[in-house]
This record gives structure tokens, C-alpha cells and sequence, in this order.
């Protein structure tokens, strides 16, 4: 069984960083696509990064591009994303996601596979 849980959420001021990690278990991420996606309140889940296999093709949503930073150590089954220039509107729950398979919309939360609790991030202004 595998399980995705997040970790490194927490309350910043605007302009602050914060890193999160996701650490994996159950089986080994090392051939996924491994994702962060993120929600706010009364709104849909939105991508935000993603990083294939090997971390050598990586995805952004245009609003984070520049500040966040996606990474992955498949030695330690754990992906990252470091958060830098946080905005108020960076504030959401910050989902991991695992997609197995090699097709799909990698900006879809509907191609992957497994998902970890979330870990919230609020930005104050």
C-alpha cells in the first residue's frame, strides 16, 4: 500500500519561505511523475509542479514559476518543493501526488494515482 505524507506546512509572512517535503512509502517512486497540487478555500485544486522520473523534465503553473522550486531524491523516496516570495494567495493546502502511469495530463489532478493528506500553508500579509 502506498502512502504520501507531507510535512514542512506551516504560517509565513508574505515574502517568507518554507519548504515542503513528501516522503513515500509502500513502493518505490523513483519511474513516477511526482506532483504538488494545492487548494484554497471554495476553490478547485490546482496544479502547481511536477517532476518526471529522474528530475530532468519539470512542470510549473505560471504563478509560482520563479519562486517555488520542485525536487526529488529517489534515494530517499521523498519529493520537495521549496517555497520562496511567498504570496497571501500561496495560502491552500499543499497536496503530493503520484502518478504511475506514463500517460496522462500531467496538469490533471484525475492522472494520479496517489495522494497524501496535504499540509496547509497560510501566507499573511
Amino acid at each position: 500500500q502506498v502512502q504520501l505524507v507531507e510535512s514542512g506546512g506551516g504560517l509565513v509572512q508574505a515574502g517568507g519561505s518554507l519548504r515542503l517535503s513528501c516522503a513515500a512509502s509502500g513502493r518505490t517512486i523513483s519511474t513516477w511523475t511526482m506532483g504538488w497540487f494545492r487548494q484554497a478555500p471554495r476553490k478547485e485544486r490546482e496544479f502547481v509542479a511536477a517532476t518526471r522520473w529522474n528530475g530532468g523534465t519539470i512542470y510549473y503553473a505560471d504563478s509560482v514559476k520563479g519562486r517555488l522550486t520542485i525536487s526529488r531524491d529517489n534515494a530517499k523516496n521523498t519529493v520537495y518543493l521549496q517555497m520562496n516570495s511567498l504570496k497571501p494567495e500561496d495560502t491552500a493546502v499543499y497536496y503530493c501526488a503520484a502518478k504511475v502511469r506514463g500517460y496522462g495530463d500531467i496538469l490533471n489532478p484525475g492522472s494520479y494515482n496517489y495522494w497524501g493528506q496535504g499540509t496547509q500553508v497560510t501566507v499573511s500579509s
